[in-house]
Formats: structure tokens, sequence, C-alpha cells
């Protein structure tokens, strides 16, 4: 779905201009993105299979959640948006926590350059996997994995076959956060 986004400086500032989400992958433009980590309070991590028919990285596993942030629209509202759409769970902003904020730069092909700023959050999940209701259209399939087998695979290098590539210094900083969060 193209939507109106906000267009951003290299360092993740608005310059007070809007453009579609397709216009901006075109020309390169930064924008605003959300990424929401779901994890249990057992050492597990909820990660998302692609979409067959998406235009980047299709059935890769990736972030729990992740989303553009429409123009104006707050990253709050954004996240709870985008957890709600992807995974049909309702959330509140309170139950999100912010540990972030990332510049991502991928130039897929000539005609789809992702430059985007990662608002990062973490949020409990509690309630079961299968109470979850995958947009279809966006995610092939849901997985709660320990968070050791997510380190493992970034040690090991196995990542990148298997994931996104957001890159070890992402997932090592995900993997941080949520190593202080779990089993506490």
């Amino acid at each position: 779905m193209d939507e109106l986004v906000d267009i951003l400086d290299s360092k993740g500032k608005p310059i007070g201009k809007t453009a579609l989400k397709s216009q901006a992958h075109k020309n390169g433009w930064f924008h605003p993105t959300i990424h929401v980590w779901l994890y249990t309070l057992d050492g597990r991590i909820l990660v998302q299979q692609r979409g067959r028919h998406k235009d980047t990285h299709p059935l890769l596993w990736d972030v729990s959640v992740a989303g553009h942030v429409g123009a104006g629209e707050d990253i709050f509202v954004s996240a709870v948006r985008e957890i709600r759409e992807e995974i049909g769970l309702s959330v509140s902003k309170n139950d999100l926590e912010k540990i972030g904020f990332f510049k991502s730069v991928h130039k897929h092909h000539e005609s789809l350059i992702d430059c985007e700023f990662h608002h990062t959050f973490l949020c409990k999940l509690q309630v079961p996997l299968k109470t979850l209701k995958k947009q279809e259209s966006e995610v092939e399939d849901l997985a709660l994995i320990p968070a050791a087998q997510l380190f493992k695979d970034v040690v090991d290098g196995a990542f990148l076959e298997k994931y996104v590539p957001h890159g070890p210094h992402y997932y090592g900083i995900i993997l941080e956060a949520l190593q202080k969060r779990i089993l506490q």
C-alpha cells in the first residue's frame, strides 16, 4: 500500500516535506519507520516471516512488526497501528519501550532504495502465539524462537541466510536490550 510519509534529512530530522512511500523508495529519500520486537519473559522472541510477494526480502525472517510511519503520525500511534494490522494484537503505547533510533540504507536496485530511520521498540508478548492473526498480504508466518537461537545465528553468521540483513550491530543492540528484560 502506498502511503504518504514524512521526508527526513540524513540525520533523521524532518525537512518539512512529504511524499508517497513509493517516491521515497524510488529516490532514496530518508523516511521514518517503526520496528517492534515482541518477547516473552521466558526468553523467546516473536519473529515474522515476510510475505512471499514482498518487494524486498520475501520469505526471510524479520522483526516481529515493522512498518512505515504515516506523514504527521506519532511514532507510538504508528507502532500500535502496525501491531494491530500485522499480527492482530491490541496494545497501548504504554506497553511499548523505545530502545533506539537506527539509520538504515539498502539499495535493492536502481528504483528501490530504502533509506529509513527505524524507531525501535520492545514490547512484552502476553498472549499465546496461536491467538495472533497474521496479515496475509504482509506476513507468511509467525514463530517464537529462543533469544539464544537468534544470538547464535548472529554470531555464526547464519542470520545472513535466514533473516532480513539489518546487520550484526543492529541485531546485537536488540539482543542486548532483550537480555536485560528476559527472565528478570
